[in-house]
């Protein structure tokens, strides 16, 4: 009997021990259990509007746990915890690339670099030394020069050094293709040729084309130059996400993608070597039904989706207006390309038309894409309309004497116009138009808050900047509500840098990034 006794006795034990336990667990703040990693010692900058600082960040699984001090954030230190030592650098949301054209940025990776070439003499020697590195290249292609490297750029300078296959060279602002005779005799330009509307075929005084070819004109030899093959661009895919990881960046918004694009971005979903969240654009006119099943396809998910449009104004025909409200009903974003004040107007006018005819839907957060001059009477609408002001800050770094001499000073201080398009309420998005420009948010960062004398009126506060690359692109995309900043719920996206750039232009000018976390997970770490 006592026996008994005691074995009940036990029992009750054991269960009250184990029901208020469930009891305290239920009770218990769940933010108070074991993370997987914890980045402290640093200067983390949520990116919100306040311009909020913390000292430490806890993450458990893919999201941000909690964000405090030093103290609260490593009681939550266990042993299975990962914990990074930011040694009092900044620690922002990862970077956030709102105009990039991806694949073709990683198929870039190894193409002739021309970004910084000072000189025709150093774009000749880098060609040269591409030439003999890849003496197999039935192509040469290259990327990044400036009318201000070269006084006359001409086929004569590029055949002195590679004669015997074409050589395209795409200019940094993308309006100009410089092309060996090679490449003019494989597209059968001669003197005969007529431009195309909206292009140049620039010639010499005999009236032979001189190796310059502009806006629609580059097509003339782009159209013979080599497709690359499913493979080689699967290949581009993986450079471009590499490439992205090491420079910060854990989301990208696609402006070049094709329907092939996105079977690759697929793919990669599947195979779990997404490394990156992309929102990915198509064209306006693509086909409506085509448009929707690639909308029911690639629906609203944080990893991979679309529901971009793109269009590029500016040209001879007109907008059309019809196409912009169906994309509009069928519950895309538009995306409006437009660097001119004429062309800003335009895209400006067409996106209050698409507004009053959808009223009572959700936001639309319409964008225009590369702006370079925004007219004073225009600026106003863009808060007004709730329009996305998406700029690539690398442009305005670039030499800009033959263009700051075609406008005038008093028109070209007012380029690439982020405080004005800020102080007016419009929402930034910074970009760095990849591969036109180097895929480099931190250079980005440096040419927002350093204008020259000439632009300085339009340079923004760094963390104005920050956000701009970071919460600002991702209220662009339609995800604030899960990243671009560092608070808790939030997918666990950061960047570790070097050093900290609060605390100097001479920080920021020599910070890099460390480490790169992405869905809770380091995915780059800086060689030692």
């Amino acid at each position: 009997m006592a026996a008994r006794l005691a074995t009940i006795l036990v029992a009750a034990i054991v269960g009250t021990t184990l029901i208020a336990g469930l009891i305290v667990g239920a009770q218990r703040d769940d933010s108070s259990g074991p993370v997987d990693l914890i980045v402290h010692n640093a200067k983390v900058y949520v990116a919100d509007d306040l311009g909020s600082m913390a000292e430490a960040v806890a993450i458990r699984g893919n999201k941000i746990l909690k964000v405090g001090s030093e103290r609260e954030i490593m009681r939550y230190r266990r042993p299975q915890t990962t914990v990074l030592d930011a040694r009092g650098a900044a620690v922002l949301p990862g970077f956030d690339d709102a105009h990039a054209s991806v694949v073709a940025g990683g198929l870039a990776t190894e193409a002739l670099q021309l970004h910084g070439a000072a000189s025709g003499d150093d774009i000749r020697e880098r060609l040269e030394a591409f030439a003999e590195a890849h003496p197999d290249a039935s192509w040469i292609i290259g990327y990044g020069w400036s009318a201000d490297a070269v006084a006359e750029p001409t086929r004569a300078l590029l055949d002195s050094v590679v004669s015997d296959r074409p050589v395209t060279l795409l200019s940094a602002d993308g309006r100009a293709l410089w092309v060996n005779s090679r490449a003019l005799a494989k597209a059968g330009v001669s003197r005969r040729t007529v431009a195309p509307k909206n292009g140049l075929v620039v010639r010499d005084r005999r009236g032979d084309a001189t190796g310059i070819l502009r806006d629609e004109a580059m097509a003339l030899v782009e159209r013979v130059a080599p497709k690359p093959t499913r493979e080689e661009r699967a290949r581009g895919l993986e450079l471009a996400i590499r490439e992205a990881q090491r420079r910060g960046i854990t989301s990208v918004q696609d402006l070049g993608a094709t329907a092939g694009d996105l079977d690759l971005y697929d793919a990669a979903r599947e195979a779990g070597t997404l490394g990156v969240r992309v929102y990915a654009a198509l064209p306006a006119g693509t086909p409506a039904g085509d448009l929707e099943a690639i909308n029911r396809r690639f629906p609203n998910d944080p990893l991979l989706k679309t529901g971009l449009a793109t269009l590029s104004l500016g040209g001879s025909a007109p907008v059309s207006s019809s196409l912009l409200v169906d994309l509009v009903s069928r519950g895309w974003q538009l995306a409006l390309e437009a660097s001119t004040e004429e062309a800003v107007r335009e895209a400006i006018a067409a996106i209050a038309a698409v507004t009053t005819n959808s009223k009572g839907q959700k936001p639309a957060r319409h964008r225009i894409e590369g702006l370079t001059l925004v007219d004073s009477d225009d600026m106003p609408r863009f808060g007004t309309l709730g329009i996305v002001a998406s700029l690539q800050p690398l442009h305005s770094a670039a030499p800009l004497t033959s263009w700051a001499r075609a406008l005038g000073p008093d028109r070209a201080a007012l380029g690439w116009p982020a405080h004005s398009l800020s102080a007016a309420g419009a929402h930034l998005a910074f970009g760095s138009d990849w591969p036109r420009l180097p895929l480099d948010p931190l250079a980005s960062l440096r040419a927002a808050v350093e204008r020259d004398e000439l632009q300085a009126a339009e340079q923004l506060t760094l963390k104005s900047a920050v956000n701009a690359w970071t919460s600002g692109a991702a209220w662009a995309s339609f995800d604030d509500h899960r990243k671009g900043t560092i608070k808790a719920g939030m997918l666990a996206d950061l960047v570790v840098l070097s050093t900290d750039i609060f605390a100097s232009r001479e920080k920021l000018k020599s910070a890099e990034v460390v480490i790169t976390v992405f869905d809770g997970k380091i995915v780059y770490r800086r060689p030692s």
